[in-house]
């Protein structure tokens, strides 16, 4: 009896050390995505104006990507097509849909008022996440920032779609204030001592536009990125000894222009005098629209490297991935100089051509990965990924088997300096802005746009001599458009959100 009740207990103890092993082994994973963040607004990326040493370092101590693409050219579907490892042509969130036949859901103090006018429509309770599938395997799972795919008291929370910690803005309509009434803290609402002031609102009429004090009102006392921020890093600290994902969704540098006032007078000192943005459209005036455009980037940088900061602190650097992106091009609107930071650099910049749209400037977007003793520091990969490709890539690291459904292949290798398999070829569709079709096929990149009005023609560009796409080439190259077009036709299905759908491509 003695020797049996030793055999059991070595037998438990072999088996529950190897189980504790096992998810020490696991590494812990940081997927960092700013928000409206473009492709030339990074020092390592061209960057010559806007300080950003943290994510700079990240990418000497790691790999950049030069040729990463987003899911879409907008928020919303450009999220779900990270967290579900599909394409817009197959997901079921293929653009933003707020959802307004619940009501007036645009009245801010309404909203604020009424959480079933909050958040965007929301996804099914039966999608398989990126939460989902690295949860199951003893992840400690957690997104802090913008969520965007399912209104609060929904079947779409954070909490029922893989995500075991939530901290932020529920609702991408909220977050067009940085100084707003509430966050939330998984399904609680989280009162903010801020004053409720409408992302409307403009200048007072009798306000001296070139006063820094006719601006206060849009200043307030909680920085929303702060205090997500702060709750990202208690979640760091609290589960430093077991496998986490965080899933860090900033709202920065997205409009509006708000940023704490010792970032924006660092800038006012190099970029000088400049005029005040005084809100001719959706966003909030600004008398310091450069300096506070940049000031925010800045902001996102060093709460980056607090992030690595405190991983060293704790001892788990070495074993944590970290990869920083961004949801889309930036944005043409609210008083941000495009042209003055060249945003899109080297693509083309301004409004058709950056976010909402599907050239280069509006999908093509930063990715930054590190991890130490693993990935080549200093590396540099043109491998062509897309943001469907993380999902494999992040179960492929932690030695999940990915579902057999998406569109995704994992780039696991190219973050590892070997031998990468590659994307026969790249899909978007995009229903706004008109109706948007795209496809990427070797150095060829095909555009199709203006489809509500009825134009199926294909607009073909050479991406190795015309990086800008202004030099439309299909017709002189009848086969490649050919090619394309039967991509287009072939990666379609109709959307199941009527909202989605192309009666233009038979839907």
């Amino acid at each position: 009896m003695k020797k049996i009740i030793i055999a059991y207990t070595f037998i438990f103890i072999f088996f529950g050390c190897n189980s504790t092993n096992k998810e020490q082994q696991l590494p812990n994973i940081i997927y960092f995505l700013a928000d409206d963040l473009g492709y030339g607004e990074l020092g390592v990326y061209g960057q010559k104006k806007i300080k950003t040493p943290h994510i700079d370092a990240l990418a000497k101590n790691g790999i950049r990507f030069t040729q990463h693409y987003s899911g879409a050219p907008v928020c919303a579907p450009a999220r779900y097509v990270f967290l579900t490892g599909k394409h817009t042509g197959h997901a079921f969130i293929r653009g933003n849909d707020e959802w307004n036949e619940r009501g007036d859901v645009w009245d801010y103090k309404k909203v604020f008022l009424d959480p079933t006018l909050e958040g965007q429509r929301p996804i099914p309770n039966n999608t398989v996440t990126i939460g989902t599938l690295l949860k199951r395997v003893g992840y400690k799972t957690s997104i802090f920032g913008k969520w965007g795919l399912g209104a609060p008291k929904s079947d779409g929370i954070p909490n029922l779609q893989g995500f075991d910690f939530f901290y932020g803005y529920n609702c991408q309509r909220q977050a067009h204030n940085l100084y707003p009434g509430h966050l939330w803290e998984n399904t609680e609402k989280v009162l903010l001592n801020n004053e409720l002031v409408s992302p409307r609102m403009k200048l007072d009429s009798l306000a001296d536009p070139y006063s820094y004090s006719s601006y206060s009102k849009f200043r307030q006392n909680e920085y929303a990125p702060e205090k997500i921020h702060e709750k990202a890093l208690s979640f760091l600290k609290a589960n430093k000894d077991k496998p986490f994902f965080m899933y860090y969704a900033s709202p920065l540098p997205h409009l509006p222009l708000q940023a704490p006032k010792e970032y924006v007078d660092e800038y006012r000192k190099i970029f000088g005098e400049e005029e005040p943005y005084i809100g001719n459209d959706s966003y909030f005036p600004n008398r310091y629209p450069r300096a506070t455009y940049a000031a925010m980037i800045s902001y996102l940088d060093n709460q980056l490297g607090e992030i690595v900061s405190t991983l060293k602190e704790m001892g788990i650097y070495e074993n944590t991935i970290i990869i920083f992106s961004s949801d889309n091009g930036p944005t043409y609107l609210g008083g941000v100089d495009f042209n003055y930071f060249e945003s899109s650099k080297p693509f083309s910049n301004g409004y058709g051509r950056t976010k909402g749209f599907v050239y280069e400037g509006g999908i093509r977007i930063p990715l930054i990965a590190s991890w130490p003793n693993h990935i080549k520091p200093g590396s540099t990969s043109d491998h062509i990924s897309a943001f469907y490709d993380l999902m494999p890539t992040l179960c492929d690291l932690s030695g999940i088997k990915p579902p057999e459904d998406i569109d995704g292949i994992s780039f696991k290798a190219a973050l590892l300096n070997q031998e990468q398999k590659k994307h026969d070829f790249l899909y978007w569709e995009f229903p706004s802005y008109n109706g948007q079709q795209a496809v990427r096929l070797g150095k060829w990149k095909g555009v199709r746009k203006n489809i509500f009005d009825g134009n199926l023609a294909i607009e073909l560009y050479d991406l190795e001599k015309d990086l800008e796409e202004k030099i439309n080439v299909s017709n002189h190259y009848p086969e490649i458009v050919k090619k394309i077009e039967a991509i287009m036709k072939q990666e379609h299905e109709p959307a199941t959100n009527d909202k989605f759908k192309f009666k233009q491509l038979g839907d």
